[in-house]
């Protein structure tokens, strides 16, 4: 999710919209350009993913409030890592974690994303990467989700970004939409 400071403001809330924790609100941080997934985008993205979510693996390697990475653990995904390089953010994502009573299934790693892709040896079958617009971060972490032999066989990932971001000609859209100032595609690396 993208990010910038927090300010002092009011929090927000998202809510999750589907399985087990289906209308359960957590708390959101007012931080400068953090863009939580809206309820329509993501009902759209769990839609394309039904068949796949149970029981995968998850990564949401720029996890800012966790919302898919909990998401996808709501309907039935067996684990995932949260990877959010700003501690408060961090702090919040373990806050909401806890009021699920999520902590088995869930992993928050406080580091900036690439630097952990680097470190891991960990893969995955679902990858949620919405890094802060603008930055050339979806090129470079599909380049690290390959060099790192990140994605299980047949893996797929979920890229939220600005408009007119052209992606890699190895990675292949399956899916894609647009709502207002963002367009959300699913693949995978070939």
């Amino acid at each position: 999710m993208g990010k910038g400071r927090l300010t002092q403001r009011q929090p927000g809330k998202v809510r999750i919209i589907g399985g087990k924790w289906r209308g359960r609100r957590l708390p959101v941080p007012d931080c400068a350009g953090l863009r939580p997934t809206p309820d329509r985008v993501r009902e759209t993205l769990f839609n394309w993913l039904q068949p796949l979510v149970n029981g995968a693996v998850c990564l949401d390697l720029y996890a800012g409030t966790g919302i898919l990475g909990l998401e996808a653990i709501s309907r039935g995904a067996a684990a995932a890592v949260l990877v959010e390089a700003d501690p408060l953010l961090a702090g919040h994502i373990r806050r909401s974690i806890a009021l699920l009573g999520a902590g088995r299934e869930v992993h928050v790693e406080e580091l900036e994303a690439r630097a952990w892709l680097r470190r891991s040896r960990a893969q995955f079958d679902l990858v949620f990467l919405d890094p802060p617009f603008g930055q050339g971060l979806v090129e470079r972490s599909l380049g690290l989700l390959r060099a790192q032999h990140a994605l299980r066989p047949g893996a797929r990932i979920y890229v939220e970004a600005e408009p007119g971001l052209q992606v890699p000609e190895d990675f292949r859209v399956v899916r894609h939409g647009r709502a207002g100032k963002v367009q959300f595609l699913l693949g995978e690396l070939l």
